[in-house]
């Protein structure tokens, strides 16, 4: 395969007891994208990551799930970039932000990690924190000292409604960014 127009990697933890948790919603709108692009995932051989790619207008959309845990992301994403030889710039990591509203999107073309284990040893890994980003809300309604059980956790009855809605509207956002602009689906998604 020619190297894609775009590589979207979304973060998470691997395994069932994790699928559905918040800290995997980047997990979670790969695998939406996956059904609309028409794009399995499949183990890569020799990678810890699970990817597939699939057309998109004139665009070729390239997915991937890193199978290592979600701090140790970095390595899997510097070798998915090498394997689809896709340049840094049309890279795309999703995850998820305890600092924004449930279901709120920020995309961004790069900046700090913002705490975000995952982001920072990408970081490390790239040598850079110029990479773009989409970062979705989901809320920090915890108590002191309980933000690991809280990211580890299923969204409420009450948030998966806004949250099934942030997927959709994250779908959107990858698939304008990949066939229009960055800058467009900032200003269209952002907020």
């Amino acid at each position: 395969m020619a190297s894609p127009d775009l590589l979207v990697v979304g973060l998470g933890n691997p395994g069932p007891s994790y699928a559905n948790t918040r800290h995997n919603i980047g997990f979670q709108v790969v695998e939406a994208l996956s059904g609309r692009l028409g794009a399995a995932l499949r183990p890569l051989s020799g990678l810890d990551a699970r990817a597939g790619h699939g057309p998109h207008k004139d665009q070729v959309i390239a997915l991937a799930q890193p199978l290592t845990y979600m701090n140790r992301s970095g390595h899997a994403v510097a070798a998915l970039l090498d394997h689809f030889e896709t340049p840094v710039e049309r890279l795309l990591v999703i995850v998820d932000d305890l600092h924004l509203d449930t279901g709120q999107l920020r995309l961004r073309p790069g900046g700090s990690s913002g705490g975000h284990n995952g982001l920072a040893d990408i970081a490390e890994a790239l040598d850079t924190r110029n990479f773009p980003r989409l970062r979705i809300g989901i809320g920090q309604d915890y108590a002191h000292g309980e933000q690991a059980d809280y990211v580890l956790s299923p969204f409420s009855a009450q948030q998966q409604p806004v949250i099934e809605d942030a997927r959709i509207r994250a779908c959107n956002a990858v698939l304008r960014m990949a066939t229009d602009s960055l800058d467009a689906a900032m200003n269209r998604y952002n907020g």
